[in-house]
């Protein structure tokens, strides 16, 4: 994000006011929604501000306890402005409808304003446009279909299935992965306990010991002096580390990407095939509904794009619109981005050269979701040998550095 000083116009005075934006033309956008009724003349970038830094960590960690949309809220909203407004309803009021009776605050407060911008005589896609980062590129294009071809409830019914598509596989995946996270939080949870309360009172009898103790007896000491005298100072620097960790990856772009690769590469054992499926499919699923819609294509490639999270996979497929603009076709386009499989490079081409694209999409789209079901499916299976890996490793230590001093000891009494 870049800082300008924009020149505000009020009763034919002057005024500066810095706004954070990534361009001239969205700060000027911004400044003339925080000031409607003033005018907007120029805008000029300007260097970050002392302290800009720390007050965006401070403003982030503000946003991050503030509530949050759900994704079922923001569904049960645009499928009841579906149904009033294919019931003839006006959107003004569809919206105020659906403003009074949402009970998410944030949700009830930007449907509130949008009621008010569009009586005043706004369209539907300026009212919502400020809202992009709570609704999503593909909510912004289906409704600028919806209003440019007269029916937006069939375009908001579109919208919520491809939503209800996407959580639907969000919550499967968060299924699917809950026991093994479980497992693995409930072994470290005791192994700890094991440690701080157990070793302890092996210790004693270690110590008198004058013949020097075997290693994984020396690795449960060690653990046990760390855990019992820097415990607490371990788990808050784990949790600081996190949050920065956490916190440099929503807000660098170089280090997200750094990250992103990595997370994409094959030696990154399941991890790599469930973001790249999962990425995939969200971007294929809105790509052929966007064009089945009526979208054009370079359009809904550029809306299909924001949908990925993945800023490796995703710098890949923004080349696909830049390619296409210089003639290229849509299934070269693709197979430059070295994303698909040769199979699916076919039927793109095909759906091309018989005027069924969206069909194919369609297929496409049907095939990545198979494949990530497929390993939603068997997760647990995938990871059943990690975790026994893991049990078996802890177990074996504290029965080592427990039992092996002790056959020491036995074979000295002898």
């Amino acid at each position: 994000m870049k800082y300008f000083n924009v020149t505000i116009l009020s009763k034919g005075k002057k005024r500066i006011e810095l706004v954070k934006a990534n361009n001239k033309i969205q700060a000027m956008r911004i400044a003339k929604q925080n000031n409607p009724n003033q005018g907007v003349q120029k805008a000029v970038e300007v260097s970050a501000p002392t302290g800009a830094q720390f007050d965006d960590m401070f403003k982030n960690i503000k946003k991050s306890f503030e509530p949050k949309i759900q994704l079922n809220n923001k569904i049960s909203a645009i499928r009841q402005i579906a149904v009033m407004t294919d019931a003839g309803i006006s959107i003004h009021d569809a919206i105020t409808e659906v403003a009074v009776n949402t009970e998410n605050p944030k949700l009830k407060n930007i449907y509130q304003t949008m009621g008010n911008d569009i009586n005043s005589g706004k369209s539907i896609a300026d009212s919502i446009e400020p809202y992009k980062e709570e609704f999503g590129h593909v909510a912004i294009a289906m409704t600028n279909l919806g209003e440019k071809t007269g029916n937006i409830a069939g375009s908001y019914h579109k919208l919520a299935d491809i939503l209800e598509n996407i959580r639907d596989n969000i919550k499967k995946f968060k299924k699917a992965i809950r026991t093994p996270l479980i497992t693995f939080a409930a072994m470290g949870v005791a192994f700890t306990i094991l440690i701080m309360v157990v070793v302890p009172k092996f210790k004693e009898m270690f110590e008198r010991f004058d013949s020097p103790l075997p290693v994984p007896t020396q690795v449960l000491l060690f653990l046990e002096h760390i855990l019992n005298n820097y415990g607490l100072y371990i788990l808050g620097g784990l949790i600081l580390m996190v949050y920065s960790l956490l916190h440099y990856y929503k807000n660098d772009k170089d280090f997200k990407y750094k990250v992103d690769k990595i997370l994409v590469h094959p030696k990154f054992y399941l991890i790599h095939k469930v973001i790249f499926f999962s990425s995939m499919h969200q971007y294929t699923l809105v790509f052929g509904e966007l064009v089945k819609s009526g979208i054009p294509v370079s359009e809904a490639l550029d809306t299909a794009v924001g949908m990925v999270t993945n800023s490796y996979i995703k710098e890949k497929l923004l080349t696909v619109n830049a390619n296409i603009s210089r003639g290229i076709s849509l299934s070269d386009a693709f197979e430059q981005t070295e994303l698909f499989e040769n199979m699916l490079l076919q039927m793109i081409r095909a759906g091309e050269q018989g005027g069924q694209l969206d069909a194919m999409l369609g297929k496409v789209t049907d095939y990545y979701d198979a494949r990530f079901q497929d390993l939603i499916d068997n997760l647990a299976a995938y990871i059943e040998p990690i975790m026994l890996f893991f049990i078996a490793g802890l177990v074996l230590l504290m029965a080592l550095g427990i039992f092996m001093p002790m056959w020491d000891l036995g074979k000295a009494v002898k």
